[in-house]
């Protein structure tokens, strides 16, 4: 029998609605670390210089002091997000529109917003979903809009159902690295105390993972970059889910693949390994 029961879904929904607003500006510093981080030279980005896509999220992230973290390393339960008492929080997947660019110099201002909460008994059982809308502006421009999924669920050790990584012959391809440096850097830039990234024995001893797991966000900006490479421009929609985690003990790669209307069906998954995250990126 599953957990349903044992959650106070009414209580949970009361978050609904709830939002959080934050405010930082784009620096060079910034864009710097954020390229270099992506193999990039850092360069000498200057005011004005059009900044990275999905560098949003290295900005304006809740700045809890250490005695609100949960234990797990995050801002605790029942703040902005609502309090569910299940083990594990990951990215479940998401969508972004972007209408413009965040720029070297520029101010951003996000508006966060629960927008819905659900359960639902799973294969591995409970699962709780929570939505969030980030509405992401600069100096009076809208610059994206955000969707997040988020999942809520227990330390079970049968994990989400695996979907075959596609077998296609004609497609893009890279490999990545997910080495513990690389989750460093991306935890450090989006300022993300969440253990599963750095800390391996919690991730092992205590949520019963393999090895460190590869941040949601960081897959999802490595396919949209490798989209931008493809598309020889950046994409103004993206849209990706996650079906199953990868660890820092062996290299996954990027996969890409061009459908009938020009758009482009991405995915990331180990050798052999199954789908790790499934996106779809169009211009």
């Amino acid at each position: 029998m599953g957990q349903t029961s044992h959650l106070d879904i009414e209580h949970l929904k009361g978050w609904i609605g709830r939002e959080e607003t934050g405010t930082e500006e784009v620096t060079a510093a910034l864009v710097r670390r954020f390229r270099a981080t992506f193999d990039e030279t850092p360069g000498d980005p200057l005011p004005g210089d059009v900044a990275p896509r999905f560098i949003h999220l290295c900005l304006a992230q809740p700045a809890e002091p250490m005695h609100a973290l949960g234990t797990d390393g995050h801002p605790a339960r029942g703040g902005f997000l609502p309090p569910v008492p299940l083990p594990r929080r990951m990215w479940a997947g998401g969508s972004l529109t972007f209408t413009g660019d965040l720029r070297v110099g520029d101010t951003v201002r996000r508006v966060s917003r629960v927008d819905d909460l659900s359960v639902k008994e799973g294969r591995t059982g409970t699962l709780c979903f929570v939505t969030v809308r980030h509405e992401i502006e600069a100096e009076g421009r809208a610059i994206l809009t955000e969707i997040q999924d988020i999942v809520y669920r227990g330390l079970d050790t049968a994990g989400p159902a695996k979907t075959t990584a596609p077998a296609e012959a004609d497609h893009h391809r890279r490999e990545v690295d997910p080495s513990p440096p690389l989750l460093f850097r991306y935890s450090a830039l989006t300022f993300n105390g969440h253990r599963i990234h750095y800390d391996y024995p919690y991730v092992t001893q205590v949520e019963g993972y393999p090895g460190l797991v590869v941040h949601g966000p960081l897959q999802a900006t490595l396919l949209y970059r490798f989209a931008a490479e493809i598309l020889r421009a950046p994409p103004a929609r993206f849209t990706f889910r996650a079906l199953s985690p990868l660890f820092d003990h062996q290299p996954f790669f990027l996969n890409a693949q061009t459908t009938d209307n020009g758009a482009l069906k991405l995915w990331s998954a180990t050798a052999g390994g199954p789908v790790a995250m499934q996106a779809n990126a169009v211009r």
